[in-house]
């Protein structure tokens, strides 16, 4: 009886320490804004894979892994960036690997859809604040729908991941034996849907990535479908699920992104094959050469992965990938950059001032005041920060210029291209590169903007004054 009486008293006592840490944890979130909760979120993330890559376990020598190179692996496997201080194969078990997938798919799709994910099978009603936060967290236009919304995702995610998967199996199977060839294709599935450029091709060499793959037309068909299709975001998805082929009918938003995607894929492929043919792409045949020019114009929609030596590349080739990874993929998606959208806005607004025309005008639309504001402030911000941290690369460690501001855009627009200069960073050029996967992930602007969300500004407005610009 006695022993009964103790373990109800420690049962009551558990559950009032748990009520009492949940109505902690809910007075916390209350104070929170909701970029601060997903900033937040994605942080603890990323220490919770950092601690499980640091285990013993997660090694292949089974040795423990430095804290710095375990939380770098995982800002960039969280930040679905790629960039890499140890080759992942060469490095990590397969316990540690699949911590790294699993940080890829959950930073790919946002903790938020994840956490709805779990909610809807546990048959948890969402709040309106959970739908505001996953509203956020997805780009959604509007809250209506939101859940709906977020199904679509798991179930199209789901849909294009496990068709990928098999597809590339069919080519790893007949190399590496049914087991080990699935997990090839699952791993790299869900690696290329969502932009994250992780490979585990380090068995044919360090670092080698797709490289011996360059003429394999399923392999690269493959990849570059699953890039383009988890880069053009869920709210093209949505479109293109209900109106079909009708694509007058689609939001002024999904039109400027697949005409976009369209233009920067075709026309990089075509600037990259003239920039490279006399140098890493001489020699190959008609095929190949397309091939790797399609894929390199795709990868550097924040992908990662790479066919051809980046190193190899001419001045002119790696300033192209520079500028296709600083434009990025589109919002919404798995995928970095300031977004196609930005991009375009940005380039109307120019325009707009240079012409003298009232706003910015596209498909008979007017864009929002407000957009064009914050299309202007992500390209600013994107571009002090990547240029801060190439200028602290440079001035601390003395590399070439091109690599290193290779290497800071492709950080901050979470693509995880590299000339190869990575794993020689210091723990200074490390932090620097970290903070730029981590803002480029959670958005420049939005983690800036986390920090005054609930500030109140002055009503005190102060006379006009013109000064000269230009």
């Amino acid at each position: 009886m006695r022993r009964i009486k103790k373990q109800k008293m420690d049962e009551n006592i558990k559950e009032k320490i748990r009520e009492r840490i949940v109505k902690r944890l809910a007075k916390i979130s209350n104070r929170l804004s909701k970029m601060q909760i997903i900033a937040l979120g994605f942080l603890i993330v990323i220490m919770s894979g950092t601690l499980l890559l640091m285990l013993p376990v997660a090694s292949r020598s089974g040795e423990c892994t430095g804290f710095l190179d375990a939380l770098f692996t995982a800002v960039s496997a969280t930040c679905v960036t790629g960039l890499v201080v140890v080759d992942t194969w060469v490095h990590w078990s397969l316990f540690g690997q699949i911590v790294i997938l699993v940080m890829i798919q959950i930073g790919g799709l946002g903790f938020m859809t994840v956490s709805v994910l779990f909610a809807l099978m546990m048959h948890r009603k969402i709040g309106l604040k959970e739908r505001s936060l996953i509203s956020e967290s997805v780009n959604a236009i509007q809250l209506g729908g939101i859940v709906g919304l977020v199904r679509k995702i798991l179930i199209g995610t789901l849909i294009v991941e496990g068709t990928g998967a098999i597809l590339l199996s069919v080519r790893f199977c007949g190399q590496l034996g049914l087991a080990r060839g699935i997990y090839y294709g699952i791993f790299h599935s869900i690696s290329a849907f969502c932009n994250a450029g992780f490979d585990l091709m380090g068995y044919q060499g360090e670092y080698s990535s797709m490289v011996n793959y360059s003429g394999d037309w399923l392999v690269n068909i493959t990849l570059i479908s699953l890039i383009v299709i988890g880069g053009i975001g869920f709210i093209v998805w949505d479109d293109i699920t209900k109106k079909k082929w009708h694509f007058k009918q689609y939001r002024v938003h999904s039109k400027i992104v697949l005409i976009t995607t369209a233009v920067l894929l075709f026309g990089g492929a075509f600037l990259f094959y003239l920039f490279e043919k006399d140098n890493i792409l001489a020699g190959m045949g008609p095929g190949e050469t397309f091939l790797s020019s399609m894929f390199a114009s795709t990868t550097t929609r924040t992908a990662g992965f790479n066919t051809t030596d980046i190193a190899a590349y001419t001045d002119a080739g790696k300033l192209l990938s520079t500028i296709l990874m600083f434009i990025g993929g589109s919002p919404g998606s798995t995928a970095g950059g300031i977004k196609t959208t930005t991009f375009v806005i940005f380039l109307l607004y120019m325009r707009s001032n240079m012409l003298k025309t009232k706003g910015v005008n596209i498909f008979h639309r007017r864009i929002h005041e407000d957009s064009v504001k914050k299309a202007s402030a992500v390209v600013c911000t994107n571009l002090l920060l990547a240029l801060s941290v190439t200028l602290l690369i440079c001035g601390t460690q003395g590399m070439g210029l091109s690599d290193v501001l290779l290497e800071s855009v492709s950080a901050m627009s979470t693509v995880g291209m590299s000339s190869g200069i990575t794993r020689g960073f210091t723990a200074v050029s490390k932090i620097g590169i970290m903070i730029l996967m981590y803002c480029g992930r959670v958005g420049s602007l939005s983690f800036a903007l986390s920090f005054t969300d609930k500030r109140k500004t002055s009503p005190v407005e102060y006379p006009e004054e013109k000064i000269l610009i230009g």
